[in-house]
């Protein structure tokens, strides 16, 4: 009976010791997740860079902000914020996971929202959704 409870306890202590070690442990983050952060950050100066030198936001989709952004607006500014490799054929900026991008712009915000790993745009209340959003004021 004693090897028995020596036994249990030596499992439960080791179990544990594990579960602690796990909890303790630095979460790591998905490096897909890290991309969209940095991508987006630099598309968020991109915009206010454009802003500044046009005077207003790019208009339209996607595609359209994108041409934008890309020298194709009245004023033939280049900003250097897309990449052709984050872009489909169609034009589009897209999030690390292959989907586009959304982009919303106010009077003090650009927001860039992204569908996520599952690849569906999902309202912020559903508790599994994953979508990931990223903004900043407007600098004057």
């Amino acid at each position: 009976m004693k090897k028995v409870l020596a036994i249990v306890i030596f499992v439960l202590g080791v179990g544990g010791a594990l579960w602690a070690a796990k909890a303790w442990a630095p979460r790591r983050i998905d490096p897909k997740i890290l991309k969209f952060n940095t991508d987006a950050d630099n598309l968020i100066l991109g915009l206010q860079q454009y802003r500044e030198f046009v005077g207003s936001y790019p208009t339209g989709n996607n595609v359209t902000i994108a041409k934008a952004l890309l020298g194709r607006n009245e004023k033939k500014v280049l900003i250097l914020a897309v990449r052709k490799s984050d872009m489909n054929d169609k034009g589009e900026i897209l999030d690390p996971w292959g989907t586009p991008l959304r982009f919303y712009f106010s009077d003090n915000e650009v927001l860039i929202h992204s569908a996520g790993q599952n690849k569906v745009w999902e309202d912020s209340n559903v508790q599994t959704a994953d979508d990931l959003y990223r903004s900043a004021p407007v600098t004057k």
